[in-house]
């Protein structure tokens, strides 16, 4: 919904392409040629930023492999730490032993002091 957005940006270029285009026609020489490639060259940058839209919204918000690979992408490994933290690790990852009893009588002497 938020790359609805895009449309403003690019309906102004297309307005200033438009804009650029008619003081091209009523130029002449060297002008009417400048103006014509800076109104076709205002319709690209407006046809780029509603593609780049579509892109965007394809993508879901989700980074690439290789942004994630070099630790750029913000969402990176917080599944991965959810998973961790409900389920006490990976499958088949060894678990922490729990400390074991000591026996009667006697402190324990892996268990932390009050």
């Amino acid at each position: 919904m938020i790359y609805f957005l895009a449309l403003i940006p690019a309906t102004a270029m297309c307005v200033a392409g438009y804009f650029v285009l008619y003081l091209a026609n009523r130029s002449t020489g060297a002008f009417q040629k400048l103006g014509k490639y800076l109104g076709f060259w205002a319709f690209t940058l407006a046809g780029l930023v509603v593609l780049g839209a579509i892109f965007a919204a394809a993508h879901g918000g989700r980074c690439g492999d290789m942004r994630a690979m070099h630790g750029m992408c913000p969402t990176h490994g917080m599944h991965e730490h959810m998973y961790e933290r409900m389920h006490g690790g990976w499958p088949g990852e060894s678990q922490p032993e729990a400390t074991p009893p000591a026996p009667a009588g006697e402190p324990n002497p892996a268990a932390p002091p009050r």
